[in-house]
């Protein structure tokens, strides 16, 4: 299982000891465009305090997910299985260190260019060895990160949100969709036993954590790429 989530555009300000671009995950496939962007950017890595990406990111999903409270066995779970998609970083293990920034993947950089383009090659070379048909790609990501990288051979879920009214009418939720999202990431992280491997293995676990949630194909006896929905049901709603 890949969970793939955004970064927040809410971030804490770290205190500690300043990052190190070797360090963190994906250097020799990342690195090269990291070191061109924070160059850009003019961000000093040599003196600006970092943290670990899970204390950095304060964003309605990380709220919900809690990734600092979590269980021991959870937190190694999610150094294995979570990666968080970054415009400046390209792709963080929650463990790796980061000093606070700002840079929307949408925006390009002064003398470099759209940041979305430069990182999809990169990132598709990274991630190759995760995209196998064996592979369950959860993904929570949101608006232009969406676009960063899809599977082609692995198992591809998107995760939405959608509040029911009473008498059945849906509508998409957006930035609730986020707390919806940590919660699901929550529940995989903390669920007892193996990660899940397919689709349903998915619903099947967050329908026991209580959550209403409906899976649906998208491409037929391919069976690669599904949605699945969360539903928030109003009161005097069954």
């Amino acid at each position: 299982m890949l969970i793939l989530l955004p970064p927040s555009e809410g971030k804490a300000e770290p205190s500690g000891k300043p990052a190190t671009l070797s360090a963190l995950s994906f250097a020799a496939e990342l690195g090269e465009l990291r070191e061109l962007l924070t160059e850009a950017l003019d961000l000093d890595l040599r003196s600006a305090p970092a943290a670990r990406a899970a204390e950095v990111y304060t964003g309605v999903l990380y709220e919900r997910l809690g990734l600092s409270s979590l269980p021991a066995p959870a937190r190694r779970r999610a150094n294995s299985h979570l990666l968080i998609a970054s415009g400046l970083w390209g792709l963080l293990s929650p463990a790796d260190r980061i000093p606070r920034y700002k840079l929307p993947v949408g925006e390009p950089v002064p003398g470099v260019g759209k940041v979305a383009a430069l990182w999809r090659p990169l990132l598709a070379a990274a991630l190759a060895p995760r995209d196998s048909p064996r592979e369950l790609v959860v993904d929570c990501r949101s608006g232009a990160y969406v676009s960063l990288w899809r599977p082609q051979q692995a198992t591809h879920v998107a995760v939405r949100a959608f509040r029911e009214e009473p008498g059945g009418k849906r509508k998409p939720v957006s930035h609730m969709a986020k707390a919806t999202r940590g919660d699901l990431t929550r529940v995989l992280l903390t669920a007892p036993g193996a990660p899940p491997r397919s689709a349903s293995g998915l619903a099947e676990i967050a329908e026991s954590n209580g959550m209403g949630v409906e899976l649906s194909c998208l491409d037929g006896s391919e069976r690669r790429r599904w949605t699945l929905d969360v539903i928030e049901r109003e009161v005097g709603n069954p």
